[in-house]
């Protein structure tokens, strides 16, 4: 029975993914290296737990003991002492992951079970990092989690059945929906919005459209939430160079990222979380 949920970074998936933990029952730390990014999680999990309570979907009193199952730490080693499941969700940098799951590896009881928030990357990769590969799968989740109602359960080559399970019942009592996939470089949802993006990219710099005029063919023809554009603006455009580099490098040339998209990040718009990508969001009207 899982009750000791660590997260491990506090970014915009960790804070998250924590927020989540802490209304589904568990009871949930949420780890970093930066005291100034606990901070600023914890401020925006506080703000998802006013907006919950104003639109009815928690009551106050199932806020406050969804906020007393919540605690923060600057020490890895130490919190995952007696957790029952880890979920890391650091940047999709391997030489970060390595060292986060060693180091979890290490510290945490042998019961424990350890997941790992990607888009794209290898699971069984990643298990090779520890003593215990058998019980390490993927569970990538989507932004805003709080909003976003599935999550992708991905079995790596010697992830056991019973760790499947765990991370569906974890799931689903964060109230989600799961599938369950096999790995492959992208599993499912990740290579076809890589293909989308990039392509609305490639139409961009190749002057088919304005980003209005593309995301709102997409969105009205396609049925697609959200175009393309305000999507990437969403997760992070040097997060998509990344993740296309990585599908560029393992399954070729159809995921080669435009130029256009590799001189935004160099540009430094990034998307929402700096002010500027494809959009301007220091505009109101664009936020």
């Amino acid at each position: 029975m899982i009750e000791r949920l660590v997260v491990v970074g506090s970014g915009v998936m960790g804070r998250g993914i924590a927020y989540v933990g802490a209304v589904g029952g568990f009871q949930t730390i949420v780890v970093d290296i930066q005291q100034e990014q606990l901070k600023s999680a914890q401020k925006e999990i506080a703000s998802l737990f006013e907006q919950a309570v104003a639109r009815g979907k928690l009551t106050d009193s199932e806020r406050q003991e969804a906020e007393a199952r919540l605690s923060y730490s600057l020490d890895l080693a130490s919190a995952v002492r007696d957790a029952d499941l880890v979920i890391e969700a650091v940047p999709e940098k391997l030489e970060w992951k390595k060292q986060v799951f060693e180091t979890m590896d290490a510290h945490a009881p042998a019961s424990c079970y350890f997941a790992t928030n990607t888009s794209t990357m290898s699971p069984t990769e990643i298990g090779s990092f520890t003593k215990r590969p058998e019980r390490v799968i993927a569970m990538h989740f989507f932004n805003p989690v709080h909003k976003m109602k599935l999550v992708e359960i991905i079995r790596g080559l010697e992830t056991s059945d019973e760790t499947v399970q765990v991370a569906k019942e974890v799931a689903e009592r964060m109230g989600k929906e799961t599938v369950v996939v096999n790995e492959f470089p992208g599993f499912v949802t990740s290579r076809i919005s890589a293909l989308v993006g990039n392509e609305a990219f490639y139409m961009l710099q190749e002057g088919v459209g304005t980003p209005e005029e593309i995301d709102k063919a997409i969105k009205l023809g396609l049925n697609f939430p959200m175009g393309p554009f305000e999507l990437a603006d969403l997760v992070g455009l040097d997060t998509r160079l990344n993740n296309l580099n990585y599908l560029h490098e393992k399954l070729g040339e159809k995921y080669r990222p435009a130029p256009l998209l590799e001189q935004y990040v160099k540009a430094g718009r990034l998307g929402r979380k700096t002010g500027r990508g494809v959009y301007d969001y220091t505009n109101r009207e664009n936020s």
